[in-house]
């Protein structure tokens, strides 16, 4: 019997499509990205987290993610910082931002009020 047969994963390929077609226009990442976007966080009392190296994340796309992960029952940092590197929406969501689970509580728990 012949079955259908998968791409051969060792073979390079390119996608064709930028990662904004990848995702629907009727996707629930994209009410969640306008809805940050016209907030005035600062107002709200997001502070940015600051460190000593690197710049600090956006407070709007670590709230970005916060929001998709109690949308999804994902409520976990750990299982956020997973979902950053492998969900395309969430890279979407977060522009391919890659924050480590750390980063994820310490906004959560730095913004309890804001939240």
């Amino acid at each position: 019997m012949e079955y259908q047969q998968g791409q051969d994963r060792e073979q390079l390929s390119l996608y064709a499509t930028c990662l904004d077609d990848m995702i629907p226009g009727e996707n629930s990442v994209r009410l969640i990205d306008q809805f940050v976007n016209l907030l005035d966080l600062s107002k709200m009392g997001f502070q940015t987290i600051a460190t000593q190296g690197r710049p600090p994340y956006d407070p709007a796309d670590l709230l970005k993610l916060f929001i998709y992960g109690y949308m999804n029952r994902m409520r976990s940092s750990r299982r956020l910082e997973k979902e950053a590197y492998r969900n395309i929406e969430v890279i979407w969501l977060i522009k391919n931002l890659k924050p480590d689970h750390n980063t994820i509580a310490r906004f959560r728990k730095e913004n309890p009020k804001a939240i």
